[in-house]
């Protein structure tokens, strides 16, 4: 939206607002709209409560009260009542298991392809340990899917060896929402027929538990074949967040989800102590919850990277800049030896230390990158702290390259 619209028509309370700007204007706007509605609502509650106790003054009062007066009072009750107040958000909340193995699966050069086609995933090699939060990116059908139920055990590697950590709780949220019966009611799929669940040691009635998730009484009683997109999206994670976990896999969690319950996600999602697998194509939300990123480029090849999806686009752009500096090797039978001046000899035998010194630099730097609450702070700090990295892997990969021509000299 930030990079198309131009214009945006809210639909809020009944009403519609126009705003010709971009996403990011938008939400500064309709927050200062929101604190202009708040104060002027509290002033009419304040002025609403001043004649509620002159209307109900003694004898005197009434006797000499404006009638103009009175029916005033009357409109402004007949406006406070008509007043629509804004919607809640979810209140959701993860219920937590106890802490898994350190790790969580590694996998070793793992191939896998069905039937006899394309492999789907070639020669690849990760680990994943408690506490990372790793994004997948790519696009429909390039095997995202397919790795997560590799790395869960649903499925078994062709070629290679994948070990699953100790103690896994997996909550598991499916793009397809097959653990959800369309036919049965929306209480009945959460509780499976019974009035009262067991949140994270405490008796919760099940309609209660749903109205977190912004479900109304009446809502929690029809069949989920009668509700939006959104609608089952909330449901799943509902249902979900039942059931105590220390790894959630969520397989595009975001679709369908409207902003407000997208925010919150994502709060969640950063103060989870757990491991997380998404698999998403909502840019920010990436951004802001992932420490890494397993890249799927469509042969079967993964390639794995620091940090959210505009950390990749970074990452890639270096890696195409150091291809396109570095020169062709030629043979040495074909190329004569030159000798090096002094100043090229001096650089070639200082180059091994600088590069040792920046690959040192930017494993600090990524460290701070994954630690779970470094997107929670400022978002300069944040563009400081990833455009350090970025330099340094800029100049990691210039390094490289000098160094290259030098020994090929």
């Amino acid at each position: 939206m930030d990079n198309l619209a131009n214009r945006f028509i809210e639909i809020d309370r009944g009403k519609l607002q126009d705003y010709n700007c971009d996403y990011s204007t938008y939400l500064v706007r309709k927050e200062e709209n929101l604190e202009i509605e708040e104060r002027q609502n509290a002033l009419f509650d304040k002025r609403l409560s001043q004649e509620e106790v002159w209307i109900r003054q003694g004898i005197k009062a009434r006797r000499t009260r404006n009638e103009g007066r009175v029916r005033a009072l009357e409109s402004m009750r007949s406006e406070y009542v008509a007043r629509r107040k804004q919607l809640g958000t979810a209140r959701m909340d993860i219920h937590q298991a106890e802490k898994s193995g350190k790790i969580v699966a590694e996998a070793t050069d793992v191939t896998f392809a069905f039937g006899d086609g394309e492999a789907v995933v070639k020669n690849f090699s990760t680990l994943i340990q408690r506490g990372d939060k790793v994004g997948f990116i790519g696009r429909n059908g390039v095997g995202k899917t397919t790795l997560i139920k590799l790395l869960l055990g649903e499925l078994t590697a062709q070629q290679g060896t994948i070990k699953t950590g100790t103690n896994l709780n997996v909550a598991y949220f499916d793009q397809y929402r097959s653990a959800l019966d369309e036919d049965k009611t929306v209480q009945d799929n959460v509780s499976g027929g019974r009035d009262m669940l067991e949140i994270a040691g405490k008796s919760r009635h099940v309609i209660s538990y749903l109205q977190d998730f912004l479900f109304a009484p009446e809502r929690c009683r029809q069949p989920v074949k009668a509700l939006s997109g959104g609608e089952r999206n909330r449901l799943l994670l509902a249902k979900l967040f039942t059931q105590p976990s220390n790894v959630l896999v969520l397989d595009e969690p975001t679709n369908d989800l409207d902003i407000d319950t997208l925010d919150l996600l994502e709060e969640l999602l950063i103060n989870y102590k757990g491991t997380v697998i998404l698999v998403s194509h909502d840019r920010a939300f990436l951004n802001n919850v992932v420490t890494s990123t397993l890249v799927f480029d469509g042969s079967g090849t993964i390639e794995q990277y620091v940090g959210g999806y505009d950390d990749w686009l970074r990452q890639r752009k270096t890696q195409q800049t150091a291809k396109i500096a570095s020169p062709k090797v030629q043979s040495k039978s074909s190329t004569p030896s030159i000798k090096l001046s002094y100043k090229d000899q001096r650089e070639l035998d200082s180059l091994p230390a600088e590069i040792e010194g920046l690959e040192v630099s930017i494993s600090e730097i990524s460290g701070k990158i994954s630690e779970p609450g470094f997107y929670q702070t400022d978002r300069a700090a944040i563009e400081v702290v990833e455009g350090r990295l970025a330099n340094a892997q800029k100049q990691l990969a210039e390094s490289y390259a000098r160094w290259e021509l030098l020994e090929n000299q």
